[in-house]
């Protein structure tokens, strides 16, 4: 058994200038877990130039991806650079000369993931991913290991910190969407262009991840219905509140006899529900097993630290690998190709906020186009609306089909605005 491991790392910004301290502060913490040392020996970066804060010699910075790749005395190699193609080649480059990769982009992993994991099984190598979803969460290795023996059916987690943060801002300060945003962005929460986030992809990529894996089938970002924050209309956070529900920015999936369905939107969750508490940037994942039950991982979703904790976890996997000389061993093809559940199959109750004119006959006219659809509808109800001769109709349906939800409000288009629109998470 060799006594040292060698490690590359492809970047150094906020999270490879984290899993550099790490490695570095808990030498013997590592040593002592693995009987082994952990060396990072190679750093690729842009700028050779730059000051850079850390205990590594100068020698070991190179702009050249190739020194990293073609060195045979490294061992594993850390993918922390960002961005899509440049990454997926430097990963696939990795795997081909027979490295061990570890990865925190969940871009790649929800972009390329199954053909990155098939060329990892090809080339007999590990490529590890826990730090693409939740941050410091381990919730790839608790679907990969702690909950392999029992069969999943329901995922739903708050996977995005930022959109998070304005949410609790929004409701718990009364602080608008644009104050939230910019309050977010001066504490590092948000990026300098949030439209990722803001927009639900960010949420729906690791939901691509998480979905795959825990169903163990191929999920693609297409599967994934997707809604933003720019749905959240002025007044629906504290109707929500007032009728027992909160706004979250949730990615959910699940799988029955029928399929998947994978979303990424603002939804309606009771008070009651465990997500509805987590609060600021923190993330939570929500699990539902046939055999474990119900269960839900906490904590930070993202920083230089958290992230690095779990990409220094992941090499800490890929070092035991290489020491026990079983590296390669876990295939990733998927067992199951479960089609994914059409809108007419995707089971849901709905909560509509509705613009109408205050006049004779207009509730009856509305309750109609439910009845067309064959929605029965748990509880209407109305109050004045800011505008004159206007009202608000607060409609909550019982369980229909996102498709019979999508045609009610097609045929109410005329009848009535159509202010906001929900999903009833937490219900089923």
């Amino acid at each position: 058994m060799e006594n040292r491991v060698s490690v590359g790392l492809l970047g150094f910004g906020t999270v490879g200038s984290g899993v550099a301290a790490i490695v570095q502060q808990h030498q013997q913490d590592l040593l002592h877990k693995l009987g082994a040392e952990v060396s990072i020996d190679k750093v690729l970066v842009k700028d050779l130039t730059k000051d850079r804060d850390t205990g590594l010699s100068p020698d070991v910075f190179t702009t050249e991806l190739a020194d990293i790749v073609n060195d045979p005395s490294i061992d594993i190699i850390v993918e922390v650079m960002g961005g899509i193609e440049e990454a997926k080649q430097a990963i696939e480059q990795a795997l081909q000369a027979g490295k061990q990769v570890v990865t925190a982009n969940k871009d790649v992993m929800a972009q390329y993931g199954h053909e990155l994991l098939q060329l990892a099984d090809a080339q007999k190598q590990d490529l590890f991913y826990e730090a693409s979803v939740a941050g410091g969460i381990p919730i790839i290795r608790t679907l990969e290991d702690g909950l392999a023996s029992d069969r999943i059916s329901n995922l739903m987690g708050i996977v995005n910190g930022t959109t998070n943060f304005i949410l609790t801002k929004m409701k718990q300060e009364n602080m608008s969407y644009e104050d939230a945003l910019a309050q977010a962005t001066a504490l590092g929460f948000a990026e300098a262009d949030p439209t990722a986030d803001v927009g639900g992809l960010d949420a729906a990529r690791k939901m691509v991840i998480l979905s795959s894996l825990a169903y163990s089938t191929e999920v693609s970002l297409d599967d994934v219905v997707v809604r933003g924050m720019d749905e959240i209309q002025e007044g629906d956070v504290e109707l929500a509140a007032r009728f027992g529900y909160t706004v979250k920015m949730v990615g959910a999936s699940q799988t029955d006899e029928d399929g998947i369905e994978v979303v990424s939107e603002p939804v309606f969750l009771p008070d009651a529900h465990p997500l509805a508490s987590v609060n600021n940037e923190f993330n939570a994942v929500y699990i539902r097993g046939a055999a474990v039950g119900e269960t839900m991982l906490y904590g930070p979703g993202a920083g230089s630290l958290p992230t690095a904790t779990s990409v220094v976890a992941d090499v800490i996997a890929a070092c035991r690998n290489i020491l026990l000389e079983v590296k390669g061993k876990r295939q990733h093809a998927p067992q199951h190709a479960r089609p994914i559940k059409p809108a007419n199959k995707q089971q849901a109750k709905y909560f509509h906020r509705l613009l109408v004119n205050d006049e004779i006959g207009v509730l009856t006219n509305v309750t109609a186009v439910y009845s067309k659809h064959g929605a029965s509808l748990q509880s209407v109800m109305q109050h004045p609306s800011e505008q004159d001769g206007q009202a608000e109709l607060i409609l909550v349906t019982h369980r229909i089909s996102r498709q019979q939800h999508l045609d009610i409000i097609t045929d109410l288009d005329g009848l009535a605005g159509m202010i906001s629109h929900y999903r009833i998470a937490g219900e089923e």
